[in-house]
């Protein structure tokens, strides 16, 4: 009952590869327990054992507190219940601690988004860091999910487009890359470490940004530039919205975004006020 949170982790891991999960699948369950194992470390919990449902609870807590979109946070919630089933199963705890975790009450919010005179006023506010700056365009022209930043690879970006590598249920799409998107990527090209690393946004150590890293670093620029009540998920509807607005066909936009279903887009006409899909072929320019 004393074995190390690090190392079942880690069998664990190993448990979901012969059991033949996709690669996408592992990763994903790597991250969020790797959250985990982070947060337990801070905590001095290095044991299985001494993890209870206190303790999980202010896991979640935590996730929560970091604004992470409830939906993540039931997710995540998810590997750790799946992490601790797995657990039990093989007799490394008594009982499941996971157990009586409650998901979070997802409630059915009205996402935001921002004018423009407020996606101005955060450009603004991170002009001076062109990492997060370049980040920010890159949502704001493309649509790209946080978690889709942090795994794009240097090689996925070309002059005109962006490769989207498959993922979980995701297949491979392509994004074009307008000027502005581009002409910020580049800059931060120029001041990104020089260090080797497959991955685009690094830190200065030159390891990958992890999304809990994004999304901090974004949403310490959205307090500067005083827009309280956003997100970083904010700015991918902001995407969403603004196209729509502006008469983009819906077909294209929900394969741009990589929605699974044009339902999924179709949600949003309502948010943009508008009644139908218009019908250009072209992506706009934020």
């Amino acid at each position: 009952m004393n074995d190390s949170v690090k190392d079942l982790i880690s069998q664990f891991v190993v448990s979901l590869e012969k059991n033949g999960k996709s690669r996408s699948t592992i990763l994903a369950y790597r991250a969020d327990l790797d959250q985990l194992l982070e947060f337990a470390t801070k905590n001095n919990l290095a044991t299985i054992d001494k993890v209870t449902i206190e303790y999980l609870n202010n896991f979640k807590d935590m996730l929560i507190s970091q604004k992470f979109a409830l939906k993540t946070v039931s997710r995540k919630l998810n590997a750790v219940k799946t992490f601790f089933k797995w657990a039990l199963a093989n007799r490394f705890v008594k009982e499941d601690p996971s157990k009586s975790v409650e998901h979070p009450k997802i409630e059915n919010v009205q996402p935001k988004f921002l004018t423009p005179l407020e996606y101005r006023a955060l450009r603004d506010a991170a002009r001076s860091d062109s990492r997060i700056y370049a980040m920010i365009e890159l949502i704001l022209q493309t649509g790209l999910r946080i978690s889709e930043v942090a795994n794009l690879k240097k090689d996925n970006v070309g002059n005109e487009f962006i490769k989207i590598e498959g993922y979980s249920t995701q297949p491979e799409r392509t994004i074009p890359i307008n000027k502005p998107a581009k002409d910020a990527l580049d800059k931060y090209l120029m001041d990104r470490p020089d260090i080797s690393s497959d991955y685009l946004f690094v830190s200065k150590t030159g390891k990958p940004l992890a999304v809990r890293n994004i999304r901090a670093s974004v949403d310490r620029f959205i307090q500067k530039a005083e827009l309280p009540k956003y997100s970083v998920n904010d700015l991918r509807t902001t995407f969403i919205v603004e196209n729509i607005k502006n008469g983009v066909d819906l077909v294209l936009l929900s394969q741009i975004a990589g929605h699974k279903r044009l339902s999924t887009t179709e949600k949003y006409l309502k948010l943009a006020g508008v009644k139908e899909s218009g019908n250009k072929q072209a992506l706009i320019e934020l």
